[in-house]
């Protein structure tokens, strides 16, 4: 075990000290070296070590170097020494962090940096929040919850009773939506196409100014940094106060 976590830690340093010297994008041969990952099913286990260099040998040089310092696309940030080595950490931990109960450590990180986040913007500490794998379904966890709260301020348990019957919902976007809104809002049933698009600014915020006059249940998905120009929606414009 020793010997093979030392490998992997002494391959994944080379390979992070090779990153100012290497063009972000892989090469096309080592894209077209990737074949040789693609092998049949072995009958019988594979040594450990052959597996790591495996990987190493051809999928370290078919990586986008996104954690280098040349890597400006999308919205991805590097990987700090720091994270690289509680990442490992993590990983030998080997936690189903589902639960308190399954890993206390797990659920005290996690509300030791949802409380950090609320300091951070500033959000009251009766706030709470959740952590996801990505923009897709936290978008679906936010229409989900929205979903939830319109109907049944219109008397209509959609938990219970679901969406066929229940009362029609007014999903309000920006004309620079992120794509991943689009996706949760046809995974949570609302559907693509179902949608009251508003203009934007030149920055791509959802204008305010022209939002138009709504009815019944709605949803207005505002948007906290358009991923071209970092533009938020103006929030306090458009969130009537209670």
């Amino acid at each position: 075990m020793r010997e093979l976590l030392n490998d992997a830690a002494a391959r994944a340093i080379r390979y992070l000290d090779g990153l100012d010297g290497r063009s972000v994008a892989p090469s096309p041969e080592a894209i077209a070296a990737l074949k040789k990952l693609d092998s049949p099913l072995p009958d019988a286990p594979t040594d450990p070590s052959a597996v790591l260099a495996l990987l190493d040998d051809f999928g370290s040089p078919a990586t986008v170097a996104t954690a280098g310092p040349r890597f400006f696309g999308y919205v991805i940030g590097g990987a700090l020494p720091v994270t690289v080595a509680a990442n490992w950490l993590a990983a030998a931990w080997d936690q189903p962090a589902f639960s308190y109960s399954a890993s206390p450590v797990a659920a005290a990180l996690e509300e030791i940096a949802l409380r950090w986040l609320l300091d951070i913007f500033g959000l009251p500490p009766t706030c709470g929040g959740a952590f996801v794998t990505g923009a897709t379904t936290a978008n679906f966890c936010g229409l989900a919850a929205a979903r939830h709260r319109v109907l049944k301020n219109a008397g209509w348990d959609v938990e219970a009773e679901g969406l066929f019957g229940a009362p029609p919902v007014t999903v309000v976007v920006g004309e620079e939506a992120h794509a991943s809104l689009f996706k949760a809002l046809g995974m949570v049933g609302f559907g693509r196409r179902r949608v009251v698009t508003v203009p934007v600014d030149g920055q791509g915020r959802l204008r305010p100014d022209v939002l138009p006059a709504f009815s019944g249940p709605t949803i207005v998905c505002v948007q906290a940094g358009n991923v071209n120009t970092g533009a938020f929606d103006p929030a306090d414009e458009i969130i009537p106060r209670p």
